[in-house]
């Protein structure tokens, strides 16, 4: 059969592939359990799950995967990756010389954003930044419907900046700024301090009601609550993001992950980030993924254009 592509996303606790016709409806949407800290067996369940599909379509097919990481082209290796066992390894070329040439790769937030500026909530936006709120923080940019890599394959790595204006005197509301004064400073996994990750992700949101409330709560518990760690949740959001929007100034935001699942975020944030941005008009649209968490395996099928 012809027209037909395979994505992939990548975890670090699952695996989703996707079979999409020329048209890119789904024809099959399928999870697999991801291999843990081993990269040879990892290497294995992708290139199974690839001659999997490669066999639904009666034939092979060009294969998009969404990593955790980014892909370093002039070292060959993926670097910046939460599942740290695929740190330093060649995946590509270790896939290429088991599925051949018609494989490509990118960080797994930017296959979201591709997704979602291609036919999902930024649709027809010049501009998009697309945003995954979950077990981890992830960017990406998309201009004119093509990915921006950037000369370091970071562009969008927005998770790992340093939370703006923290245990600073610039949150407006007294209640908020004596709480985020009881908050100390977190390490990131990456080695560095205070990365938005440790206080954007469903973790991060974990720890602030713990320690405000001396009680453990799921994040998606958490987002039922009107409590403070809600509030600060929001208000830091508005102050990260509006440091993009000083960079990069998108048209649309698009949210992604389970936090972005929280309603109230499309109210509250967007009402609080021209406080944090310089002259912020308010231009910029806030909204929820279409596709859930499916834009990611979407966007990976589609890095074949």
């Amino acid at each position: 059969m012809t027209g037909l592509r395979i994505g992939i996303d990548l975890g670090g606790t699952k695996i989703e592939g996707v079979l999409l016709d020329s048209r890119g409806e789904v024809m099959h949407r399928e999870r697999r359990s991801a291999p843990q800290g081993d990269y040879k067996a990892t290497l294995g369940a992708l290139c199974r799950f690839v001659d999997d599909l490669d066999a639904r379509a009666g034939g092979s097919c060009p294969v998009g995967i969404g990593t955790p990481g980014a892909w370093v082209a002039r070292r060959h290796v993926l670097k910046n990756c939460n599942a740290t066992w695929l740190n330093g390894r060649a995946l590509l070329d270790d896939l290429v010389l088991r599925l051949g040439s018609r494989v490509r790769i990118a960080n797994d937030a930017n296959c979201f954003a591709l997704s979602e500026a291609r036919d999902g909530a930024g649709r027809g936006a010049h501009v998009v930044f697309g945003v995954i709120l979950g077990t981890g923080v992830g960017g990406g940019i998309v201009i004119g419907g093509s990915l921006l890599d950037g000369a370091n394959a970071v562009g969008g790595e927005w998770g790992h900046t340093p939370m703006p204006y923290l245990h600073a005197d610039r949150v407006v509301d007294p209640r908020l700024r004596a709480c985020e004064a009881r908050l100390g400073s977190r390490t990131c996994y990456c080695g560095r301090v205070d990365c938005v990750e440790t206080w954007l992700s469903g973790p991060g949101l974990a720890q602030t009601y713990e320690q405000l409330e001396g009680a453990a709560r799921t994040p998606e518990e958490i987002a039922t609550l009107d409590t403070p760690a809600m509030d600060l949740y929001f208000a830091m959001l508005a102050r990260a993001l509006a440091q993009i929007v000083n960079v990069v100034d998108p048209d649309v935001i698009v949210l992604g992950g389970g936090v972005s699942n929280v309603e109230r975020i499309y109210e509250r944030v967007p009402e609080l980030m021209p406080r944090y941005g310089f002259s912020h008009e308010g231009e910029t649209s806030l909204r929820p993924a279409k596709f859930g968490d499916a834009s990611g395996v979407l966007g990976a099928a589609w890095l074949h254009g």
